[in-house]
């Protein structure tokens, strides 16, 4: 698991001391700044680059979000909003946070917090490595004319919205994808999440060369795929690494036997 380089930001010194002994609690806490308001917090981000920075929203000079902005929200793996205003949560997501907590900061909010971001430093970390490694397997995208890359038409994460917050999944964490009603299930790892949108949909905003469709219902990453096995009627059982079974149907197979590159 990945240690925590903090920086906080915040204009109240109880609010940042509040924060400080919240994470003085935690071993894999490295506070590397603290800070009174934007200008020092966008300063103290890119002289320690920190993977994690707690903001509050309105500080003076620069607020929480125009430090966002200032360092784009791709600079640190996971932003946490402090605020004393719930309705401030929704600028927050626009600006790709990860949370938010309101002030007063409450012991038990804070911990699940905190448990989010160590999820998206595992995931970030499991994310570099496999598109690493698939992108040695599967070679880098034909380059357009003059050898500019372009940038890529795909996203690399799904937001997640439920009643109470928006949360965000990493498509690098991906494996399969399932349909489900009027809703699609992300399976990463040993977690599933719940999007509203239909497979389709999903599949258009997918690479083609890292995932593949294999059923009507189901989307899988080809670099999941273990073995495959027949079934019945010209139909196969796909395998996946961590022995999660699926069906392959015939009008997809074609498909798959195409992504893989060898004949079933």
């Amino acid at each position: 698991m990945p240690a925590m380089r903090v920086v906080l930001a915040d204009d109240e010194p109880l609010a940042r001391s509040r924060l400080r002994s919240l994470l003085a609690r935690h071993d894999d806490v490295e506070i590397l700044a603290e800070c009174a308001n934007g200008t020092e917090a966008v300063a103290a981000i890119e002289t320690h680059r920190p993977n994690v920075i707690f903001l509050d929203v309105q500080m003076p000079g620069k607020s929480g979000v125009d430090v966002v902005q200032a360092i784009g929200p791709r600079a640190v793996c996971a932003i946490v909003f402090v605020t004393a205003y719930d309705e401030h949560a929704v600028r927050a997501f626009e600006q790709n946070a990860l949370d938010y907590v309101l002030k007063p900061v409450d012991d038990e909010r804070f911990e699940r917090a905190l448990a989010r971001v160590r999820e998206r430093l595992a995931e970030r970390t499991a994310s570099s490595l496999t598109e690493r490694v698939l992108r040695m397997l599967e070679g880098q995208r034909a380059m357009p004319p003059g050898g500019a890359v372009a940038p890529s038409a795909y996203p690399d994460r799904f937001m997640l919205r439920s009643t109470d917050r928006v949360s965000f999944v990493e498509v690098a964490a991906i494996d399969w994808i399932e349909a489900d009603g009027d809703y699609v299930r992300l399976h990463a790892g040993k977690y599933s999440h719940l999007m509203r949108a239909t497979l389709s949909s999903i599949e258009a905003q997918l690479d083609p060369a890292i995932f593949v469709r294999i059923h009507r219902s189901t989307i899988v990453r080809l670099a999941r795929v273990r073995e495959m096995q027949p079934y019945f009627h010209g139909e196969y059982v796909v395998f996946l690494q961590d022995g999660t079974k699926l069906k392959l149907s015939r009008s997809y197979r074609e498909r798959l036997q195409s992504a893989l590159g060898q004949s079933l």
